[in-house]
């Protein structure tokens, strides 16, 4: 029974779209080996998925490699958290550069719970406890690296509130370290402002890199490490793909299953 019920899998895994996972890129030697550890928990999760790294730029593979070594059908999901200028211009420019491969791109990684989950598990990793999230003297930056497309800031504002939610109602002020305003010694500031002077800063990195070492070392109180390869985040990776592939993976997923039996 076992064996017939992998060869089903196996079978319906054979039609499956490429997942091809999307990263900025990074000079830090640290940042591409973390984005593998992420894929590597998300090929756990579904065995026999083809799950290839890309990059924008700064490292290898680059996106435009892997598109030019690809036929057939593949779903691009951006390790990114928000609708900027990467997704809206630079990853479709990639695809249309691939006319022998019929592709979509997922939505970003935020806002949804699953990174929510991450995101609380990183600041409780880095010494945040279930009671700091009804002091009165606590307060949170969620850092990012910040875009100047208004559908960006309002996804980040809205992972904050999402987060702040988690926290048990503590104040989130999203801030960035690039590109957009405020900064995160602005938002410390701010927080401060309200007399909140314990300030600790969530990571929304994907992977170590220079923008995610500046925001924690602005941190005046906990900082937090960067996302990696928690595994709320691989299923969210898994989550985009499917809700990028909608109804056309069940019906591709059903008629495998129909030649497997």
């Amino acid at each position: 029974m076992l064996g017939r019920i992998l060869a089903r899998r196996g079978a319906a895994d054979a039609y499956a779209p490429t997942l091809i996972a999307v990263g900025h890129g990074s000079r830090d030697p640290r940042a591409a080996a973390t984005l593998g550890a992420l894929l590597d928990r998300v090929r756990e999760l579904r065995p026999g998925l083809d799950v290839r790294l890309a990059h924008i730029e700064l490292n290898a593979p680059l996106l435009t490699d892997v598109l030019a070594d690809l036929t057939g059908d593949a779903v691009l999901v951006p390790l990114l958290f928000a609708p900027g200028y990467h997704v809206k211009h630079d990853l479709p420019a990639a695809l249309a550069a691939a006319p022998a491969l019929r592709a979509r791109i997922a939505a970003p990684l935020g806002p949804h719970p699953l990174l929510v989950e991450a995101l609380a598990d990183r600041l409780a990793e880095a010494g945040w406890a279930p009671e700091d999230g009804a002091s009165p003297a606590t307060g949170v930056v969620l850092a990012s690296a910040g875009s100047r497309d208004p559908d960006s800031a309002a996804d980040i504002r809205r992972i904050a509130a999402l987060l702040g939610e988690r926290l048990g109602g503590v104040p989130v002020l999203p801030a960035y370290t690039s590109a957009a305003a405020p900064t995160v010694p602005e938002a410390v500031r701010a927080l401060a402002a309200r007399g909140r002077h314990r300030v600790a800063v969530a990571s929304c990195f994907t992977a170590p890199g220079r923008f995610a070492a500046r925001a924690a070392a602005q941190a005046p109180w906990l900082a937090a490490a960067p996302l990696g390869p928690h595994p709320a985040l691989a299923r969210l990776v898994l989550h985009r793909y499917d809700e990028a592939l909608s109804g056309t993976r069940t019906r591709r997923r059903a008629a495998a299953l129909a030649v497997a039996r």
